[in-house]
């Protein structure tokens, strides 16, 4: 429906019909009906006709924007919406799809991040999109979810975490998805994009004590992870004897024949602040 609106001049006829109708110049189609003219005697004032475009939803933009995107890229595909629902889904036709997923699919996704942006601009809530490519996303999806299976195993075997290649966010999604309903595993994502990954925990994980040592081996050679098997028990190391008179006679120094080179540590346990020089004056 056309709405007529006029002015001392086209502009502010238009001017005039979108304060009206509450919209921009940009979400009219604008048709001058009368430029306007001065008189010997009055004037005839300036008449145009606004009419309201019909706006595109978010999977048409997104598509729009495809097109166009395509075109500056020297590739000669179309774009197609096939899903606008719980998310934005779409599909480009193209002669060689090598172009466009590119090494490890860092193409595709450069675009599905892009496009993405363009689809949900001026949306309050995230809208998912998708821009797939000669079945690129459905046979990724299904090698992760082998990666993922793989993987888990070997977790298990060696009770051990195992990290794996960072990944965008939509297929670290996949992993976690895959190995959701496990028993046997669990799975978290750790650093910062772009280089964020998935980790797989094992709910068998061997952990460490403080010095490194597995607590299975731990456990199985004795308290502190030395065998006790043939050859016996350790003997302990000789004391260290107390120096003689009149020489240096504090743990902290070394002694040298001919000289004295003075103190050069401090106490084990201690900072530098609580650290002293022991007084051997009184002996």
């Amino acid at each position: 429906m056309d709405h007529q609106f006029t002015g001392k001049t086209v502009e502010e006829a238009v001017e005039a019909g979108l304060k009206a109708l509450g919209l921009t110049a940009e979400d009219v189609e604008v048709t001058v009906l009368e430029e306007g003219k001065k008189k010997l005697f009055g004037s005839v004032p300036a008449c145009v006709a606004l009419k309201p475009k019909q706006k595109k939803t978010d999977g048409e933009r997104a598509v729009k924007f495809l097109g166009g995107l395509l075109t500056l890229l020297g590739v000669n595909g179309e774009p197609v919406l096939q899903e606008e629902d719980e998310k934005i889904a779409v599909v480009i036709s193209v002669e060689s799809a090598k172009e466009i997923i590119g090494r490890r699919g860092e193409m595709i996704d450069a675009i599905q991040v892009l496009t993405g942006a363009v689809a949900n601009t001026g949306r309050r809530d995230y809208k998912r999109v998708v821009v797939d490519c000669g079945n690129y996303r459905e046979e990724r999806e299904e090698t992760l979810k082998r990666v993922a299976a793989k993987l888990a195993a070997k977790a298990v075997r060696t009770g051990r975490r195992v990290r794996l290649e960072p990944m965008n966010p939509y297929e670290r999604r996949i992993i976690h998805a895959a190995l959701a309903d496990s028993e046997e595993v669990t799975t978290k994502s750790e650093g910062k994009e772009p280089e964020r990954f998935v980790i797989i925990v094992p709910k068998n994980m061997k952990h460490r004590d403080g010095n490194g040592r597995n607590d299975n081996k731990r456990n199985r050679n004795g308290r502190d992870g030395r065998s006790n098997g043939k050859f016996g028990e350790r003997k302990p190391y000789p004391k260290r004897e107390l120096p003689t008179e009149e020489t240096p006679q504090t743990s902290g120094t070394s002694y040298k024949k001919g000289g004295y080179n003075g103190f050069f540590g401090t106490y084990l346990g201690k900072d530098d602040e609580e650290a002293t020089v022991p007084d051997n004056s009184e002996e």
